[in-house]
């Protein structure tokens, strides 16, 4: 994506440079799954959030790459968005639930870790998702297409840096801040990480005790159905710890909380150039502008 997005309560803003070097900015409504009230209930909310994320993300990569091929005016396709979204859905739960589960057997089977009913066996499960997850922004960062979009990144952060210490929005004021930013939606990935693995270990051996299987085959298949459906207490837990932290983040224990997703975002950021702030700042004023964004 060639550009920033920015997000504020219900409105969405998106900035992108086309081939020819202009700056085209996109206000539209935050496309929300959250209808009813108990939707946005602590520790529900959360799932929601992330599916939206999601969905409004693959919306705005459909505009990027629209407004890039210089289509402005044609709508993608709607079942464009809709296989975009289940492929990212299958590959996020190829790469990041049956690979690291399939890990764990496999290092089970060596002697190295224990069974389905063990702690090793589902901390296994959380080493293999964190090195894979390490493994796989290092090789897309070697894409010189990726390696943008976290210049990009890096961007949008020094920009709302700028904003939050009441800078004047220039490139050259905005250069001096940190790519990096607490409130990143990395901390939010290391949070599930963590909470998967403590999760995972209470509830799965504690299902197979309460209803036993004797097929080895259906177990895991079963363990693994239940890694995905306990996605939803994980990604609601996880959003409530970042929110949470985020209105504590002068604190001592929220810094400490902080370091582990700061320290990832030295692989998602990489320090942008002066035209890519100038995208990220046209995103944030164009929120400015409509009294939709407040820090």
């Amino acid at each position: 994506m060639e550009g920033v997005m920015l997000r504020f309560r219900d409105w969405l803003s998106i900035a992108v440079r086309t081939p020819k070097g202009e700056i085209i900015v996109e206000t539209r409504k935050w496309w929300s799954l959250s209808k009813k009230k108990w939707q946005k209930k602590p520790l529900i909310r959360g799932f929601f959030i992330l599916l939206e994320t999601l969905v409004n993300g693959i919306k705005a990569l459909n505009f990027s790459t629209k407004t890039i091929v210089e289509e402005e005016g044609e709508e993608l396709p709607s079942w464009t968005l809709i296989l975009s979204l289940v492929l990212a859905l299958g590959f996020g739960l190829l790469l990041f639930v049956f690979l690291p589960h399939g890990i764990s057997l496999l290092l089970n089977k060596l002697g190295i870790s224990g069974d389905l009913n063990s702690f090793s066996f589902h901390f296994w499960d959380g080493v293999s998702k964190f090195i894979i997850f390490i493994l796989y922004i290092l090789g897309i960062s070697l894409l010189p297409e990726i390696k943008r979009v976290f210049e990009y990144h890096g961007a949008e952060h020094k920009t709302i840096h700028a904003f939050e210490n009441q800078e004047k929005l220039t490139p050259q004021n905005i250069k001096k801040f940190s790519r990096l930013h607490p409130r990143c939606g990395t901390s939010f990935l290391l949070f599930v990480l963590a909470l998967s693995i403590i999760l995972f270990t209470i509830v799965v051996p504690l299902f197979f005790k309460i209803f036993p299987v004797e097929n080895f085959w259906l177990r895991h298949l079963i363990a693994v159905g239940l890694k995905i459906i306990l996605m939803v207490p994980i990604s609601g837990l996880a959003y409530e710890a970042i929110k949470l932290a985020s209105q504590k983040e002068n604190t001592w224990w929220c810094k400490l909380l902080c370091l582990p997703g700061l320290f990832f975002q030295l692989l998602t950021t990489k320090e942008p150039d002066e035209k890519q702030i100038e995208v990220a700042v046209a995103a944030l004023e164009n929120l400015l502008e409509r009294g939709n964004y407040a820090g």
